[in-house]
């Protein structure tokens, strides 16, 4: 998909050969290198058309085809189905606390919790049941930013949410190319905006609520806000991502080193994080003394009844050479922001290194929901951008580009392939395929992590 990306935009016409080398000197970079390959580069409006296709049949595979199956399954099996979102356990825990005081950590809001999410409390003498008891297992401090909704029905904070997810994570597209410092046409950005829309990763979170896409937005927002010299307002944003520890503190560890490293100037940063983080944590205290070890041992529980928590290298691998690649991994971050520590904010290597830390967490954090690969989307936007430079680097770094490029495109392929096979199939026998689209779900971060850790190679390099 990456390289359908650069098809999509194309040379942008009326103009010479040096105007194009002034843009690309701004990083307004033309994609006009695979000009010999196909007439769509003359075309964008139909790429954009292409895009939609592509993010109207990821929509339509999990409304028609996913969700349909996990329906008819769940009537099969006698499965409870509520209302399914991942805001209403932390919503009811935070109306519980504000409006009557009561702990949402305890087992009692979780059998209420149950009562909404599932449509009945879950029964352990049912084997079929859920084994996830969705309980509060977030900071308490999630409650402040959910406290605006606590008094209105749950219906409507659920359909307003939906929408406010939605228009967050078409936001966080200028956002990254802020961060960035890309500037591409409007038609690569409205290509890159709908198939963010259209990636399986936002589908999938718009559809469940999932503050993964509240998060992921603040770090885009703090990442912008970096880009454009805001320290301070930078780390209240990033304080705030906190509310998903396991996203957002890896990003933060590097920027608390980076910001000492230069405490003249730098220090903006910490202070904005720092204090936020400071009330945070003692308002949480206040309103409930004793909640990190409340946390804690919800955090066990979850880990307990999920079946313990795994990340994409131990499935790919096994748990104990997993534990081995991760500890590797993260070793080698450490190396490379030690190294770049001193990097300005509008230099790429500070701009590689803030995208290399949110690329290793998704493929280091113990969870491997989809829907938290949406923090891959500056690494992949970067390499769309030095997409003809990897590509014409060497024929081994094509075949790993290719590689990497089939990965990220294959649940978009198989959602289409299954929209036009429902036009002559019917619906059991196309749901029948609700898996296919997940095949290269766990090795999409592995993928984009190794194309781009090959393109920083590249970079260092060039300069």
């Amino acid at each position: 998909m990456l390289r359908v990306l650069n098809v999509f935009c194309g040379s942008i016409p009326g103009l010479n050969h040096a105007e194009q080398d002034q843009l690309r000197q701004h990083n307004v970079v033309p994609c006009d290198d695979f000009a010999s390959v196909t007439g769509l580069l003359k075309n964008p409006k139909l790429g954009v058309l292409l895009s939609l296709l592509f993010a109207a049949s990821m929509w339509f595979y999990v409304q028609q085809v996913l969700i349909a199956y996990q329906r008819t399954d769940a009537a099969a099996h006698d499965r409870p189905r509520g209302n399914l979102s991942d805001l209403y356990p932390r919503w009811l825990g935070a109306r519980e606390l504000l409006l009557h005081h009561r702990d949402p950590y305890s087992p009692e809001i979780t059998r209420e919790i149950q009562a909404g999410y599932y449509g009945r409390p879950l029964d352990p003498s049912r084997p079929n049941d859920p084994k996830d008891q969705q309980g509060f297992a977030y900071p308490l401090y999630v409650v402040f930013l959910l406290a605006p909704t606590i008094t209105l029905p749950f219906t409507l904070v659920q359909a307003a949410f939906r929408w406010f997810l939605v228009i967050l994570t078409a936001a966080t597209v200028p956002l990254w190319l802020r961060a960035l410092r890309w500037h591409p046409s409007k038609t690569t950005m409205a290509i890159l905006t709908i198939l963010t829309l259209g990636s399986f990763p936002a589908v999938q979170g718009i559809k469940l609520q999932q503050l993964s896409l509240v998060v992921a937005g603040l770090i885009a927002g703090c990442a912008a806000l970096l880009a454009a010299g805001h320290l301070l307002l930078a780390g209240v944003v990033l304080a705030l991502a906190t509310i998903k520890p396991q996203l957002a503190i890896p990003l933060a560890a590097w920027l608390v080193l980076w910001s000492f490293n230069d405490w003249r100037h730098r220090q903006c940063f910490l202070w904005g994080f720092g204090g936020t983080m400071a009330a945070l944590l003692a308002a949480a205290q206040y309103l409930l003394p004793g909640w990190v070890s409340r946390f804690r041992e919800a955090l066990v529980a979850y880990r307990d009844y999920t079946g313990g928590a795994r990340s994409v290298l131990d499935l790919l691998t096994t748990p104990a050479l997993g534990r081995i690649l991760t500890a590797l991994a993260l070793l080698g971050l450490a190396v490379v922001c030690w190294r770049l520590r001193r990097a300005a904010t509008d230099s790429d290597h500070f701009v590689s290194v803030t995208v290399l830390v949110l690329t290793v967490t998704i493929g280091v954090i113990p969870t491997f929901a989809p829907y938290n690969q949406v923090l891959l989307l500056p690494a992949i936007f970067l390499l769309v951008q030095h997409w003809s430079a990897l590509w014409h680097k060497n024929i081994a770094l094509r075949l790993v580009a290719g590689i990497a490029v089939l990965v990220v495109a294959w649940p978009w392929l198989v959602a289409l392939s299954l929209a036009m096979a429902s036009l002559a199939l019917p619906p059991a026998s196309v749901q029948r395929a609700w898996f296919v689209p997940f095949y290269t779900s766990n090795t999409i971060p592995v993928a984009v992590l190794a194309l781009f850790s090959l393109l920083m190679g590249h970079l260092q390099d060039s300069h």
